[in-house]
């Protein structure tokens, strides 16, 4: 099973960092409100970055990689994908 991790742009220019084994349905769920609470208040959102991972350890530990760097990072990774 493949698993992502992605970067979201909310519509509020924040940006969201989550994991997910199913990403269309996951995009779904976050832009219907249904997916996480920092999404919902945030909504609608737009898929900016996703990278695939053999399993849902290795997206974990990307994830957790990705949220740990600055904003600067991030939308330099977004750039550079």
């Amino acid at each position: 099973m493949r698993w992502f991790c992605y970067l979201l742009r909310c519509a509020d220019d924040t940006l969201y960092c989550g994991i997910t084994n199913d990403l269309e349905k996951r995009l779904a769920a976050h832009n219907t409100g249904m997916a996480a609470k920092y999404t919902r208040a945030r909504g609608p959102v737009a898929l900016v970055f996703v990278e695939t991972h053999a399993d849902k350890s290795a997206a974990l530990k990307r994830e957790m990689e990705i949220k740990s760097l600055t904003r600067a990072e991030k939308l330099m990774l977004i750039k550079t994908s």
